[in-house]
């Protein structure tokens, strides 16, 4: 490959190519933290929020930016995801377990994904995220969560396929708690 090069630069994303590949990277963080959280009533949490990318809410697991914060941009992942989590969900995990990590969109975006169980959550707010966010928080019953997301999906709303991740980790993978 050749050398990169610099399309375009705003605050948050860089556009990029090199040789004839256009790709995304972000400016001010080193990758994102996604959440895979049940609470002790054995339900999943889910946040509703919408993306000006596809023009309305998308159902998504809670998530957030590693590495974003002035001052803390070497912050460890587990405590952004710790962190992420309080904000949007209102639940503090007592412990978080690393699953697995990569590119979500290899062919457009050099982000890296670095997925999260949260144990031992306790209650402390209502959630909803910052100033910035306008987040809807669903604790969503295990068995219930498989039709409460083919609903939201039949009405519109899409579903983030990371919330089926979570799903696998949480169902087939015990061994990572």
């Amino acid at each position: 490959m050749n050398d990169e090069q610099t399309l375009y630069e705003g605050d948050f994303l860089r556009l990029c190519r090199t040789d004839t590949w256009e790709y995304v990277k972000r400016v001010n963080a080193r990758g994102a933290a996604v959440i895979a959280a049940v609470t002790p009533a054995d339900e999943l949490l889910l946040v509703e929020q919408p993306r000006p990318a596809l023009g309305g809410p998308v159902i998504e697991l809670p998530a957030g930016l590693v590495g974003d914060i002035e001052g803390a941009e070497d912050e460890d992942r587990a405590t952004a995801a710790a962190r992420e989590l309080e904000e949007e969900t209102g639940w503090r995990p007592n412990r978080m377990v690393y699953l697995t990590g990569g590119p979500p969109s290899a062919g457009l975006s050099g982000e890296i994904l670095w997925f999260y169980r949260a144990l031992d959550l306790t209650h402390v707010h209502a959630g909803g995220g910052d100033d910035s966010e306008d987040i809807t928080v669903h604790a969503v019953a295990l068995d219930q969560v498989d039709a409460w997301l083919a609903e939201r999906e039949a009405a519109g709303i899409p579903v983030d396929p990371k919330v089926y991740t979570g799903l696998y980790f949480i169902r087939c993978r015990p061994d990572r708690v």
